[in-house]
């Protein structure tokens, strides 16, 4: 029996199961083996998921459940698409009915399906989508959108708006993935769009795929040139190899010849860059102001001079084509909730977990779920912003686990070489002004986060935490008022990270001329995941002491590193092999019991 649900066409023999596991022959059908489960259920601002031209700033219940009919190399939905099992107890069981009612009550506008993919599991989404529009709301998602036309017929019925999310223009993207083409995307997209469903469309941008990304402008330009696309500048997680990441700068290079063919173009995963802006296509004026909200995410700004609840250009009249204006009230999501923040909370907990050696996922799961059900993410997210509570959930995990000796292992290695800094620490005269970035210079990290703590214990003084923030991770500030901060050193983030010499580049075009500038201090990580989201930062702590301390601090960080890895991961050190995943240790490191 062929499964009519997605594009890939599985033929399924009676009691079995299809490519991604969701779906089952029983003999006389196709039936969906998990119906209404949910991993979260939460709400959110709908920039986050992310979608911009549809109710900005609306609030929406987002729900995701586990699977994806695709496996993608560095998928930023890994842990709960592939990793989670879809029996977890951490799954809650709802109907349709109690979905509304959710929304209802959490006042929400609408209903989104993310960070999984709603083709895995289609007919819950179907029930909920119809369930949701007879009470009037507005129904959403996230998908790769490799929809069969008969399930494109089912679901576009209830659909108000859609992120598609493209893989490349070559059979090789989607093969990689396990699908064929990409002809029936962009089938879809354009059936979507002439249906009047709000579509937008992202796109990974890798540095080998540039002039793919420019011609599928150019076939969305067929389709409309009203339909915004959002560049996601690659991140490499879990397999992916970190010779495929493009720079923030050559991402912003790209960002100018896709303008000729789209009026609005977005680029994300750059915090600082201003091109998550709306300009208007006629003269160029900003009309919505946006920030960086974590990976793949947004937030709409109203305090910056330019921003506007209208949509018309205030210069010239040109109407920017947004479903509805900007809601007056700003939803703010909680720890490690909208969108992807979620994914990187579990992360963490892999990443812990892997590190004091668990090998087999079931005891990740488990972990996952006792958390989880136990409403953990407030308390991990405190957690992990101070050192001292960093090791006390080490050592927890351990306990859960029943590895109690491993996770005193690795706490202790960690204090030893706090130990040691501390030891030096009455011989420094003077603390340094330090400043940490992420991405481009102007984005500035949020004081409370965990690497501004990192610079404090290796003897420096934390800028950041003179800074008002909104955001999340952190914020956009202004030239001026990072010139008069003055940093005399300046920290890039391990995780969305610049090179050293575009960073200094951009200072000086830019107008920025503190002392960490003159002085050429500004430094970023040898390897990802030396600064947060991974018990690596024990590795950049040592380089921030000795960056910040030269005369002080002589650890050798490439030693360390070998024996980190060879210590507790059981391989080698090799920085080629090192990608952005907060979890696995490098591209290559496999579960071995699964």
């Amino acid at each position: 029996m062929k499964c009519t649900i997605c594009e890939r066409g599985c033929t399924i023999p009676e009691g079995n199961t299809g490519a991604c596991g969701r779906y089952k022959n029983n003999g006389e059908k196709i039936i969906e083996l998990f119906p209404d489960k949910y991993l979260t259920i939460c709400p959110i601002s709908i920039e986050t998921m992310p979608v911009l031209h549809f109710h900005p700033r609306g609030k929406f219940l987002q729900i995701s459940t586990t699977g994806c009919n695709l496996n993608c190399q560095g998928c930023f939905s890994t842990v709960i698409a592939r990793e989670m099992v879809h029996t977890s107890k951490a799954l809650r069981e709802l109907s349709p009915q109690q979905v509304l009612d959710e929304a209802v009550k959490n006042d929400c506008i609408g209903i989104a399906f993310l960070l999984n993919d709603p083709l895995a599991s289609f007919p819950t989404f179907l029930k909920v989508a119809a369930t949701a529009k007879k009470s009037g709301l507005l129904v959403g998602c996230s998908s790769n959108a490799y929809f069969t036309e008969t399930s494109l017929a089912e679901i576009s019925r209830f659909l108000d708006f859609i992120n598609v999310g493209v893989k490349g223009l070559s059979p090789r993207a989607y093969q990689n993935c396990g699908g064929s083409t990409v002809e029936p995307v962009l089938r879809n997209i354009k059936q979507l769009h002439e249906n009047g469903v709000h579509v937008e469309v992202s796109c990974i941008l890798q540095n080998n795929n540039m002039e793919e990304v420019l011609e599928l402008a150019g076939r969305i330009a067929n389709i409309s040139p009203e339909i915004p696309l959002q560049l996601m500048r690659y991140i490499p997680l879990e397999g992916a190899d970190p010779a495929l990441e493009p720079s923030i700068r050559e991402a912003e290079s790209l960002y100018h010849r896709l303008r000729k063919y789209l009026n609005y173009v977005y680029l994300f995963n750059s915090p600082g860059t201003d091109y998550l802006h709306t300009f208007c296509p006629n003269c160029g004026e900003v009309i919505f102001k946006r920030d960086f909200y974590g990976p793949m995410g947004a937030k709409l700004l109203f305090s910056e001079s330019g921003s506007t609840r209208k949509n018309v250009c205030p210069q010239c009249g040109w109407t920017i084509p947004i479903k509805a204006l900007p809601a007056e009230i700003k939803y703010q999501e909680e720890d490690f909730q909208g969108g992807y923040p979620f994914t990187r909370a579990l992360e963490m907990v892999e990443a812990i977990l892997i590190t004091i050696g668990v090998t087999d996922i079931k005891k990740v799961v488990q972990v996952w779920e006792d958390m989880l059900s136990h409403n953990g993410l407030p308390q991990l997210h405190r957690g992990i912003q101070n050192i001292d509570s960093y090791f006390e959930i080490i050592n927890y995990f351990g306990r859960l686990i029943q590895m109690e000796d491993q996770a005193a292992e690795l706490v202790a290695y960690m204090q030893e070489k706090i130990s040691l800094i501390n030891t030096s620490l009455p011989h420094v005269q003077k603390r340094p002004r330090v400043y940490y970035a992420m991405g481009k210079p102007p984005f500035c990290l949020m004081g409370k986060r965990f690497e501004n703590q990192l610079v404090e214990a290796a003897g420096g003084f934390s800028i950041n935490k003179e800074i008002e923030y909104s955001g999340r991770p952190g914020m956009k500030i202004s030239v001026e008022q990072l010139n008069d901060l003055n940093p005399e050193v300046i920290f890039i983030s391990a995780f969305l990270s610049s090179y050293v010499e575009d960073f200094y580049a951009e200072c000086c075009k830019t107008g920025i001329n503190v002392a960490a500038v003159k002085n050429k201090r500004i430094y970023t990580h040898p390897a990802p995941g030396w600064d947060f989201g991974s018990p690596r930062w024990i590795l950049g702590l040592m380089h921030i002491a000795n960056m910040l301390h030269p005369g002080i601090y002589h650890f050798d960080v490439w030693t360390e590193a070998k024996r980190f890895y060879k210590q507790f991961y059981g391989v080698d050190f090799s920085p080629a092999e090192v990608n952005r995943s907060f979890s696995k240790p490098s591209n290559k490191w496999k579960w071995r019991n699964n």
